[in-house]
Order: C-alpha cells, then structure tokens, then sequence
C-alpha cells in the first residue's frame, strides 16, 4: 500500500479525470471493454480530433492503455485500480437526480446490474453473492457491509477486511452454470462492497468467470454503450431456478 501522507501525488490522477470529456472516456471504458478512437469519440461527444489529444493525456497519466489491432488503436483501462478509483468517485459524487423518463430508465438500470469492471454488480449481483453465501457455496463472510465495525471496507471499493472462500460442496453448485475451479495466479475469491446497497458482490476469478458464463447462457445481456446488465426470459428462469433469485423483486426495488 502507498503511503498517502508520502509519495502519493493524486493531483494528476484527480486532474485527468476532472475533465468533463476525459471522464466520459473513462465511464465509456468502465465494462472492461477496449474501444477504438472514433467510438470513444462518440461517447465523449466530441470529434475525432478533439478526442485524440485527451486519449494522449489519459494514457502517458498511466490510466488507460493503449493497443494497435490492424489499422486501429484501441483503448482499454490501465487496471482493475482505475475502475475502482472511479467506482469510488461515484460514491461521493453528488447525487443524480433525473430530469427525464429517459434519464431514470437509465438509472434504475444501473441499480439492478450491471458490470463493475469485469463482474456483476448492482441489487443483482448483490443478491447472487448473498443467495451463494445462503447455500454455503461461500464462507467467511454474510455479505453485509458494516460501517460501525470496517477496517479496511469502505463502500464502492475492493473489500479487504474479509476472506471469502469457495467450499467443496459450493463447487459443484457453480458447476451447473459452468464455473469451474479456475487455474490461475490471480485471487479466487474476492469481494467489493456495492454502492447500490451496504452489501458484497462477487468479484476475483469466480466473479469474473461467473459474468462470462452468464453472458454466454444468455442469462444477463450487456446494454449498448452502458455498464447497464439486461436480464432476458432465459435469465429470469435461470436465476429462479439456480439460486432462487426473483427478478420481478429487484426490477420493484431498483425503481424505487
């Protein structure tokens, strides 16, 4: 960990997202995609050319990232860090208050899912880690998020202060959808505590490949040019089926 009374100069990372364009780049790129200029242009607002000189400022402040596919440069962000700093920021931005249908459609979408990096958030994600902690597949934690007791947690951020584990038994419950035990350097079982509600939602190598699963089921679908998450027929089954999840309850509490 940085010291933050040292070294820790968050003036230029606080600077390059300030800006009103490159934050939207940002936002643009929060579902763990990788976009190319032009369309990244599209979703700041602003032209090509206009675009060009913030993707500079983002990549050399160590940001974003920056790959060459072909004829294209496609852009992704830097790190897991960055999706959490902003995740972060958006617990102590302001409040949206919506001015049109259009505007709290969209908001209501994004409490009931969506991605948070590269797992499920939002009431759904939430429910889904709670349902998993329930049916014993995890232990180590009850999913709640205390403020009175945290050390470490703080809401819309990585969790630290507890251990999550996958059980013997839990695996073969993950195994229905397809999640397997997966081979790699990179943390099991993680956890972020949800900016939706003072709850846990699945992050590590299982949250990961718990998304990727979902979207291949056809159970969750990505939303255009959004974080949002979209549950089809063949997820409001499949989720009632698998852990008992009922949709029709967390679409009447994101509305609210």
């Amino acid at each position: 960990m940085r010291d933050l009374a040292g070294d820790a100069n968050f003036l230029t990372p606080a600077a390059l997202i300030g800006d009103q364009t490159r934050a939207r780049i940002l936002l643009a790129l929060l579902d763990n995609r990788a976009l190319p200029m032009t369309m990244l242009a599209t979703e700041a607002g602003v032209a090509p050319s206009t675009v060009s000189g913030h993707l500079g400022q983002l990549v050399d402040g160590g940001l974003l990232t920056v790959r060459r596919q072909g004829r294209h440069r496609y852009f992704s962000l830097a790190s897991a860090e960055v999706a959490q700093a902003l995740e972060s920021l958006a617990k102590l931005a302001p409040p949206f208050t919506p001015r049109s249908l259009r505007s709290n459609t969209r908001a209501g979408a994004m409490r009931l899912a969506r991605t948070c990096y590269d797992h499920l958030a939002g009431h759904l994600g939430v429910s889904v880690m709670g349902a998993l902690i329930e049916r014993k597949v995890l232990i180590g934690g009850d999913g709640v998020h205390d403020p009175a007791h945290s050390v470490r947690d703080r809401l819309s951020a990585p969790g630290w202060d507890l251990t999550y584990r996958v059980t013997d038994s839990g695996w073969e419950v993950l195994n229905e959808v397809g999640v397997e035990p997966p081979l790699t350097t990179r943390a099991i079982v993680r956890y972020c505590v949800d900016w939706t509600e003072q709850r846990h939602h699945l992050a590590g190598a299982v949250g990961a490949q718990l998304l990727e699963r979902l979207l291949e089921l056809g159970w969750v679908v990505k939303a255009p040019k959004s974080r949002a998450i979209r549950v089809p027929d063949e997820g409001v089954s499949g989720f009632r089926d698998w852990l008992g999840i009922e949709m029709d309850a967390l679409r009447t509490r994101a509305a609210a």
